[in-house]
This record gives structure tokens, sequence and C-alpha cells, in this order.
């Protein structure tokens, strides 16, 4: 399988989530700068947490436009596997892969901790390896997580199971519904504030975060 991991002027988890693929998975991985065309060899695109464009106007308001989003953009509408985490969900709204919004977080401060959330369903390519409702621990660093959608949108979102992670006993930043990440209504785009590649290695104090990316190898194995 292999994977692409977009990089903005301002993105500052692509490292991360590189070292994730490459170092701890072994599969290929390249870094996909903003202004590429060409994704035709990926599998999985993903979109790192930082602050593209310097977050100018709006969160992931400017990488939408971006030519390698308009690329991702076919990539999930062929079935393909996307990734947004933390500044990538705020970019995958914005590019209308998914619904809703990420407003500033209800306290109006950034947040950088550690929170616990609850796996929703383990029937996606993403969560296969986790157990349903069981409680995982990822970190967040977000000043804008605080998940926003209309009425309607809410409800069809938890009609059609969406939801896959949602903020356990606490929820740090006001979003609705305790939403920590939600999916697409085909399940192959995925959205989420928390940080899977920082719960990826024993010597970072946890591994919840590798079974998402385990999982995808799994889905590979069976195409």
């Amino acid at each position: 399988m292999k994977f692409g991991v977009l990089v903005f002027p301002g993105s500052n988890c692509d490292r991360d989530v590189l070292y994730v693929t490459r170092d701890l998975l072994q599969q290929p991985t390249r870094m996909v700068w903003h202004e590429e065309t060409d994704i035709s060899d990926l599998d999985v695109v993903i979109i790192p947490g930082g602050f593209s464009y310097g977050d100018y106007l709006r969160c992931g308001a400017i990488a939408r436009f971006s030519p390698v989003m308009q690329a991702t953009i076919e990539h999930a509408n062929k079935g393909k596997l996307v990734l947004g985490i933390c500044n990538g969900f705020q970019v995958l709204t914005e590019a209308g892969l998914l619904p809703g919004a990420l407003v500033r977080n209800r306290d109006l401060h950034f947040i950088c901790d550690r929170v616990p959330l609850r796996v929703e369903r383990t029937d996606t390519a993403w969560t296969q390896f986790y157990q349903k409702g069981e409680v995982i621990t990822l970190p967040i660093a977000h000043g804008e997580g605080n998940y926003y959608a209309d009425a309607d949108t809410l409800a069809r979102l938890e009609d059609n199971g969406q939801v896959l992670f949602r903020y356990e006993s606490e929820n740090p930043n006001g979003s609705l519904n305790n939403i920590a990440g939600i999916c697409n209504q085909k399940g192959n785009v995925l959205g989420m504030m928390p940080h899977p590649e920082r719960a990826s290695d024993k010597m970072l104090g946890g591994t919840d975060g590798l079974k998402l990316f385990e999982a995808l190898l799994k889905v590979a194995a069976t195409v």
C-alpha cells in the first residue's frame, strides 16, 4: 500500500505521519507538495496537522483551493482512502469532502492534551482493529477543534453512523455531540481532530493510534 502525505506551507505534522507509515509500518510513502496534481500512484492520501497557508481567512480555507486538493477530491470520489488529521480535518470540511465545520474552541484557548475517545464503529477500514465502545487515548493540539453542523446535518451523521470517534467523559472543545472524528457516507474519507500518529510509538507513551494505520494494511491485503 502506498501512502502520500500532503505538504502545505505551514504543515508541521507531516514528518510525524511519514515516520508512522514509512518507518513503523515500512510502507512506501512519499511527501506530496501542495502544487502537485498527479497522485494517481497513491492508495491513501493523508492530510496532516499544522497551519496550512498560515490558517489565514479560516483554518483550511486556502488549502482547499490548492492543486493537490483538487486531485485529492478526485481520489476520494474514486473510493480511495483519505485521512485528514487536525488541520487536515479542517481542510476536508472546507473542501466539502466532509460535512460541517471546525470553529474556535469553546473557551477560545489552544488546547494541547491527551484525551480519551470512544470508538463508535468497527466495521470501517479505519476502525476494524478496535472494539466497539473501546476507549482509547490520543493527543490533541488545536485552537479550532469545535465541531459544528446544523441540526439536520447532525441528524444525518448520527442516522448514517458517520461518527467514528467521540470524546469520552469530558468534551475539551465544545464539539456538538462530543464529535471527535467523522467519515463520509461511503466510509473512505475520515476526518479527526485527535492525532493518531502521535500515539503510534511506545517511545511516546502509547500506541492506541497505531491500530488505525495498521488496519489499512489489512484493507490492502484484501483488495
